[in-house]
């Protein structure tokens, strides 16, 4: 999905008009108003649904770091903590993000790249010292024993870790050539995966599997690697947990500020009840960023409480599937703009290419669909090792939340005349054109 949602969001922003607005701007000239404010609302709405993910995590490192398992344990307790985190990062956004963006800065360097090359090194030193493993990798188990559906979830986090192609592509026409876009995005991709997979096997080969926490396993698996050098266990579990934490903290900060941005712009045009277009008296959206941790309470709520008592994982994983649901219906839209311009605009301007054979570009376009289908479908079935009731609890909250999601951006749609003419908005000038409108238009 990463090799395809480069190249056909790469070629669609590379369109004369098309350079802003991303998914908005692509959708909407393919598909119309209402499927371009739904494709907006669904990447916006991802983002607000996966803080929770986030915060999931961090509580689980300061678990491991305070000696604190109630924090993970009490759903009320976890809940409050959280309620703490979202809304003190909200506020602390309020008079800019100068000060904050230089923190986010810092919290990915102390929490994200010290730990994760720490964890590379003893990974690597502990194979070659031939250690012993906890799994066996082979032809025989790199590959699932069953196919089904309970399986096949495992993709989940694989896939949200790898989604967000289309992020960048708005800034392809900024290249001097813009032909190598897919190369660059191709490389972070495989570095990507690589650091993902060797950080994904020095958990499983180092602690036993039914061990295994989905919120904090990393930190035991650092603690189970220093093991054998005579290092404090305790000291290193509690202080990667603290830095991990302060990582994931830096990178919510930056989802507080970054994803309202366009959301905000849509509000402007009438998207949103007027108030959400107003800002503060230093530039911040202050509303939309309200909107936003108010969905993430109620979300947190949903998941924090309906798991019940001590199960930290199902909420964590529920979380999971519900971003990466709603990310890859945000994904189909794209794809199927992309072959709607394919099969009826083929003339229209762009600087970047896909392919050379506008067959091959079909192709990439039905493959990207595909895949993005196929991670949407996934995302349903409950993981195998989750027990009958657990199982029935993570549908129950996944296909709830899920529902509620789909259909909320078609019922704010319906109001958006009214509130462009509150706001004093054209309608018709803001509808972007379509097809050889929108050529016609740029060639004037």
């Amino acid at each position: 999905m990463v090799f395809t949602g480069t190249r056909t969001s790469g070629e669609m922003a590379s369109i004369d008009g098309w350079s802003k607005g991303g998914i908005f701007t692509w959708s909407r000239n393919m598909l119309g108003e209402r499927a371009g404010w739904s494709a907006l609302f669904y990447q916006w709405i991802h983002i607000t649904v996966g803080m929770n993910t986030m915060m999931y995590f961090i509580i689980g490192c300061f678990s491991v770091t305070f000696g604190l398992p109630i924090i993970t344990d009490n759903p009320l307790v976890k809940f409050i903590l959280m309620m703490i985190i979202l809304w003190g990062l909200i506020f602390l956004q309020q008079k800019g993000t100068s000060v904050t963006g230089k923190i986010a800065q810092w919290c990915f360097t102390l929490g994200v790249i010290i730990p994760v090359f720490f964890l590379l090194f003893l990974f690597i030193l502990y194979l070659v010292q031939g250690n012993p493993a906890m799994i066996h990798v082979n032809m025989h188990t790199i590959f699932p024993s069953s196919w089904n559906g309970s399986v096949l979830v495992g993709f989940v986090p694989f896939i949200l870790a790898f989604a967000g192609a289309e992020g960048s592509a708005p800034h392809v026409k900024d290249l001097d050539k813009p032909s190598i876009y897919p190369k660059v995005m191709m490389a972070l991709a495989v570095a990507a995966i690589c650091s993902d997979i060797i950080g994904s096997m020095a958990i499983a080969m180092t602690i036993p599997n039914n061990q295994i926490q989905l919120s904090n396993g990393i930190v035991y698996a650092y603690g189970a690697l220093v093991a054998r050098y005579g290092v404090g266990v305790v000291f290193v579990e509690k202080l990667t947990g603290f830095l991990l934490a302060v990582g994931v903290l830096g990178e919510i900060s930056s989802w507080v500020v970054g994803p309202n941005a366009g959301m905000f712009e849509a509000a402007k045009a009438g998207y949103l009840p007027p108030r959400f277009s107003k800002a503060n008296k230093y530039g911040i959206e202050t509303n939309v960023m309200v909107l936003q941790g108010v969905i993430v309470s109620i979300v947190g709520a949903l998941l924090t409480f309906g798991a019940g008592g001590n199960k930290a994982s199902l909420s964590f994983q529920t979380a999971m599937s519900l971003t990466v649901a709603l990310y890859t219906l945000m994904y189909m839209l794209m794809f199927i703009s992309y072959l709607v311009l394919q099969f009826k605009y083929v003339d229209l301007h762009r600087d970047f290419v896909a392919a050379k054979s506008r067959w091959l570009r079909i192709t990439y376009g039905i493959l990207g669909f595909i895949l993005s289908a196929f991670g949407f479908v996934v995302t349903f079935f409950p993981p195998a090792d989750l027990s009958v009731a657990s199982k029935h609890t993570y549908l129950m909250l996944l296909v709830s939340a899920f529902v509620v999601m789909l259909v909320l951006p078609f019922i704010l749609y319906r109001f958006h005349d009214k509130w462009a003419l509150q706001l004093g908005v054209n309608v018709d000038e803001v509808a972007a054109p379509t097809g050889h409108e929108a050529l016609e238009k740029e060639t004037k």
